[in-house]
C-alpha cells in the first residue's frame, strides 16, 4: 500500500523520504519490498506503521475536512500518529521515538519473555476477572488491550495468560487466540523499557496539540505537551483504553461525527462501528481510498 501511495502522491513519497533520512535506514524500501521477517520486526514494524500513517496524512492533512478535526486518538503506537497529526511532532521526530520504543519493548521482551492472547466474545469485567485470578507473585497477566466491548487483548506472563485464556473460556469466550508478539505489551512487563523510553520522550521536541489528542492510558483529551510525554510513557505499561478513547471522542464531536482511519488497514474501523453504533467512519489506507477522499472533499 505504502509503495503505490509513494508511486501516485510527490507529498506521500516526500514524508516517507524524510523518515527514511530521520532514521538513517532506508524503512521505505523494506516497506515496499521486504523481506516480511525483517519488517515485522518490533523495531522496523512501529517505525514502518507510523510512516505509512504519515503518508497519508501529508496528501490528505490539508483537505478542507482538515480544518473541522475536533480530536485525535491512536492506537497503542498509533497514539503518535495522532500527535503528528495534531502538529505536536513531526513525522520524522515521531518515527524516531516510535523505533526507539520498538527497540526497548523488545528489549523488555528478551529480558523478560512474554506473551499476548486475544479474547472474543466475552466481556471486558469478566476478561479481566479472568485475569486476576490467573495472576500470582510470580507470573502476571492482566486485560492490555480493551478493542471492543467483547474482545480484549491479555498480556503478562505465558503461563498465566495460558491460564486465563482457559478461564476465559470457561466463562463463556468464543475464542482466545495466541498473537505473535515478542513481549508482554501494555502490562507491567514492559516497566524497564517505558522508564527509559521516557528519557527519550523528554528528549523531544514536543509542542503542544491543535486539538487534543485522547490518550490510551487515560481516554482524556490531553492539550499539552508535558502530559502528553508523561501518558505515551505510561501507555506502555497501562491497558490501551479504546472503547472508552472512542467513546470520548463521540462525545466531544457530537452528533453527526466522522470518524476517518489513517493508515494501513481498516481494523480501528470496525472497531469504532462496533462500539458507537452508527458512526460514521471512512479508512483512508490505499491509494485508490485517498483518491476518493479527496475527490469527495
Amino acid at each position: 500500500m505504502a509503495k503505490d501511495l509513494a508511486a501516485r502522491f510527490t507529498a506521500a513519497r516526500d514524508a516517507l523520504t524524510a523518515i527514511d533520512q530521520a532514521l538513517g535506514v532506508p524503512l521505505s524500501r523494506l516497506m515496499f519490498e521486504g523481506p516480511e521477517e525483517d519488517l515485522t520486526a518490533t523495531h522496523n514494524a512501529q517505525p514502518a506503521i507510523l510512516a505509512h500513517s504519515a503518508a497519508v496524512f501529508a496528501v490528505v492533512g490539508s483537505a478542507p475536512d482538515g480544518s473541522s478535526v475536533i480530536a485525535a486518538a491512536g492506537h497503542s503506537l498509533g497514539e503518535y500518529s495522532a500527535y503528528v497529526t495534531a502538529g505536536a511532532l513531526s513525522a520524522a521526530d515521531a518515527a524516531q521515538l516510535v523505533r526507539r520504543r520498538g527497540e526497548l519493548m523488545q528489549q523488555a521482551g528478551t529480558a523478560r519473555p512474554g506473551t499476548m492472547a486475544a479474547v472474543l466474545g466475552l466481556a471486558t469485567a469478566e476478561v479481566e476477572a479472568a485475569c486476576r485470578a490467573a495472576s500470582t507473585g510470580d507470573a502476571v497477566v492482566v486485560a492490555a488491550n480493551l478493542n471492543a466491548p467483547d474482545q480484549t487483548v491479555i498480556s503478562g506472563d505465558p503461563a498465566a495468560v495460558a491460564k486465563a485464556g482457559e478461564a476465559c473460556k470457561a466463562r463463556g469466550a468464543k475464542r482466545v487466540i495466541p498473537l505473535k508478539v515478542s513481549g508482554a505489551f501494555h502490562s507491567s512487563l514492559m516497566a524497564p523499557a517505558a522508564n527509559q523510553l521516557r528519557v527519550a520522550l523528554e528528549r523531544a521536541p514536543f509542542r503542544d496539540p491543535v486539538f487534543p489528542v485522547i490518550a490510551n492510558a487515560t481516554a482524556e483529551p490531553v492539550r499539552d505537551a508535558a502530559r502528553a510525554r508523561r501518558l505515551l510513557a505510561d501507555q506502555l505499561t497501562a491497558p490501551v483504553q479504546w472503547v472508552a478513547c472512542v467513546q470520548r471522542a463521540a462525545e466531544l464531536a457530537g452528533a453527526g461525527a466522522r470518524f476517518i482511519e489513517i493508515g494501513p488497514g481498516n481494523v480501528l474501523a470496525g472497531l469504532v462501528k462496533r462500539i458507537v453504533p452508527g458512526a460514521s467512519v471512512t479508512s483512508l489506507g490505499t491509494a485508490d481510498e485517498v483518491t476518493r477522499f479527496l475527490e469527495a472533499a
